[in-house]
């Protein structure tokens, strides 16, 4: 089992920059793919950005060029990083932490993104 604790969302104003972070315990060295997703109420979960365990990172075409992830390795955790520049209010969601293993999908409890002035 992984689990997936999120931190780091709020409210923000438009063109402002928030970062969140995603804390993957347990079985993290079954993991080979980590990844942001959101969702609106209403809508589908749709994948903002991933990232493989060899560092290569693909975004959606709504988020690139403002949104970057990253990750840091302990022996016993994985952190990854979602940084968000240039934020609009159309970015306002609900933030997802993703891991999957060989025979596992994992998610965090999401994390609320409010972009208004």
């Amino acid at each position: 089992q992984v689990q997936l604790v999120e931190s780091g969302g709020g409210l923000v104003q438009p063109g402002g920059s928030l970062e969140l972070s995603c804390v993957a315990s347990g079985r993290v060295f079954t993991v080979y793919n980590m990844a942001w997703y959101r969702q609106v109420p209403g809508n589908e979960r749709e994948l903002v950005g991933s990232l493989t365990r060899s560092g290569s990172a693909s975004y959606a075409d709504s988020v690139k060029g403002r949104f970057t992830i990253s990750k840091d390795n302990t022996e016993s955790t994985t952190t990854l990083h979602l940084h968000m520049n240039s934020l609009k209010p159309e970015d306002t969601a609900v933030y997802y932490c993703n891991a999957m293993s060989l025979n596992s999908f994992y998610w965090g409890q999401g994390t609320q993104v409010t972009v208004a002035s």
